[in-house]
């Protein structure tokens, strides 16, 4: 052999022993690290029977603004007590030895260690660890303490209907809502396996981590940012409370990617302790499962359809004769006064119907109908979440021309707050269509990671038409909205009303005197980093939604500007 072919087998092997430190390397973290936890379970149940199994799921993380994990949804350990009443001689003193560390009903008790016949009886659930280890040395045969586990939520109420949750149907016992169910198939965790041998379980996974048919089990990193969905439920539960509404809710997006920072509806409820709700509609998501007829926040949609064709500007006239009349049914503006020669701007300050009926007729149906079908409302927004909603819009598909005149303004088409937060970003992003998401990492227990990645949206508005359009609704905060009280020095601000009537739901009409009041805002306007959606159902006491909406939106502007530390625009 040459020198030359021994320096290359040395190579070789050199190599070889790198390969396999790494490969050991790497494995020994993932077994110390990431598999820590289950591994921990292993030593706890070895003495416990084979069919016994610890409940298992992975978790689902929260990131604030530094890029921090929080825990959303998550295990605690605890333990069971049961009895073997066959061990039990003296179940007064049994109970008495129980209850001065664990209280346990009486009664429970002395039936339960009266069925001498069965070797195990459940007492309780979910016992501390303090309590667990202080019973533990009493040593009292006939008592067993099981290790147990259950899902756990650190943040009770926040972001429950995002989060969703675990529950039994009929006898089956799974996800039910929200990321818990869309994400089951990550989350879940296969019991059969939690009992096997050491030495199989680390050579059974690296086989699985080299396999096509790996497990696909991990955690998940949401977008929702833990203060600012906290800042949002506090002003959903001011806003419910203030105006006693039927239902309320809110959205907080990055325009440009879609990431949805918050989203939440009042009332909601606790993830830790959901049994007693009355009502199981609490538990679905408003945000992306109900649908509404949002009004006049429609009307920016329209104005920008119209500019984009080039038909109007924000200096185009008609005049305002305060009714509009087409196929025997006449509309008015809400406050039902004629206005005379008016501008597409005044249509916008003054949220004018018949403005917004002027826009559609110059379009015309068809391609009026097509503008509103490239916004995405004619589809679901395929949020990643589950039970989304179809919007309901057959009449943009309608013989009559009245019901496009409607839907201009923002009636006779219903839909979810999620698709309609989506179409209104179009105008704060230069007019691209985004794929609104909450979910931005998955990490694999195999020790890989998918973060998530979307195609850019496709162009349903010219750039230029959306800086226009978004220059008319900065205009309007600053000159229009509240007259001009809420316009910001240094941050430009784009921002909408809406009042619809709420539709019977019987059919032939709408209600005089119950209304959905809606508001979309984004900022710093030229170049957004948010875009907020807020609504509330049936608000008793006032009609408008300037009144009941701008102050919490200004509110959360602010709170966002200076928790982010976004710097002034102007």
């Amino acid at each position: 052999m040459t020198a030359k072919s021994r320096i290359q087998r040395l190579r070789i092997i050199s190599l070889l022993i790198v390969f396999s430190a790494l490969v050991f390397t790497v494995k020994l973290y993932y077994m110390q690290v990431v598999q820590h936890d289950e591994f921990v379970n292993l030593a706890d149940k070895q003495y416990v029977k084979q069919n016994s199994t610890i409940f298992s799921r992975g978790t689902i993380y929260f990131e604030d603004k530094s890029g921090n994990l929080v825990s959303a949804a998550t295990l605690k350990s605890g333990f069971i007590l049961a009895i073997n009443p066959k061990l039990i001689k003296d179940k007064e003193t049994v109970f008495e030895q129980i209850s001065k560390i664990i209280p346990i009903d009486k009664v429970v008790f002395l039936a339960k260690a009266s069925k001498v016949d069965d070797p195990y009886e459940e007492l309780a659930k979910k016992i501390p660890e303090d309590m667990a280890s202080a019973l533990k040395r009493e040593k009292i045969a006939g008592v067993l303490l099981l290790k147990e586990q259950w899902r756990f939520y650190p943040g009770g109420n926040s972001a429950s209907q995002v989060i969703g949750l675990l529950g039994f149907k009929g006898d089956e016992y799974g996800a039910r809502y929200g990321l818990e169910k869309q994400y089951d198939n990550v989350l879940s965790r296969n019991q059969n396996d939690i009992y096997a041998n050491f030495f199989v379980e680390i050579f059974s996974n690296i086989k699985k981590s080299v396999s096509e048919d790996a497990s696909f089990e991990g955690d998940i990193v949401a977008t929702i940012e833990p203060s600012v969905e906290t800042s949002l439920e506090d002003t959903l539960q001011k806003i419910q409370e203030k105006w006693q509404s039927t239902e309320t809710g809110g959205i907080i997006m990055n325009p440009k990617t879609g990431e949805i920072y918050a989203m939440a509806s009042y009332p909601s409820f606790d993830l830790n302790d959901f049994q007693g709700e009355k009502n199981v509609n609490v538990f679905s998501n408003p945000s992306v499962e109900n649908v509404h007829e949002m009004g006049s926040i429609i009307k920016p949609l329209t104005m920008a359809a119209g500019i984009d064709a080039g038909i109007v500007t924000p200096k185009t006239t008609y005049i305002d004769e305060g009714s509009i009349t087409s196929n025997n049914k006449t509309v008015y503006n809400h406050d039902r006064l004629v206005n005379g020669k008016t501008t597409m701007q005044e249509v916008l300050n003054k949220s004018l119907n018949t403005g917004a009926a002027f826009v559609e007729t110059k379009l015309g149906n068809d391609r009026f109908a097509d503008y509103m079908f490239g916004y995405g409302l004619g589809e679901k927004t395929g949020i990643d979440l589950p039970n989304e909603a179809s919007n309901i819009v057959g009449n943009l598909k309608s013989p009559r021309d009245i019901e496009y005149i409607t839907a201009s303004f923002g009636q006779g088409i219903a839909l979810t707050p999620i698709a309609t937060i989506r179409a209104l970003a179009t105008l704060a992003n230069n007019g691209t269509l985004v794929t609104p998401h909450v979910i931005k990492k998955i990490n694999y227990s195999s020790g890989f990671f998918n973060n998530i990645t979307l195609e850019q949206g496709k162009q349903v508005i010219k750039p230029e038409s959306a800086k226009k359009i978004t220059e008319m609704l900065v205009s309007l905060v600053d000159t229009a909205l509240l007259g001009g009280r809420e316009k910001n020095e240094h941050y430009s601000i784009a921002a909408k009303t809406g009042t619809a009537q709420i539709a019977k739901p019987e059919g032939g009409g709408y209600y005089d005197d119950r209304y959905l009041h809606s508001f979309v805002g984004y900022f710093p306007a030229y170049d957004p980093k948010f875009i907020i959606l807020l609504y509330t159902y049936n608000p008793k006491s006032n009609n408008f939604a300037a009144d009941t909406l701008s102050k919490p939106f200004f509110d959360l502007s602010k709170f966002l500007i200076n928790y982010y530390q976004i710097p002034p625009d102007r």
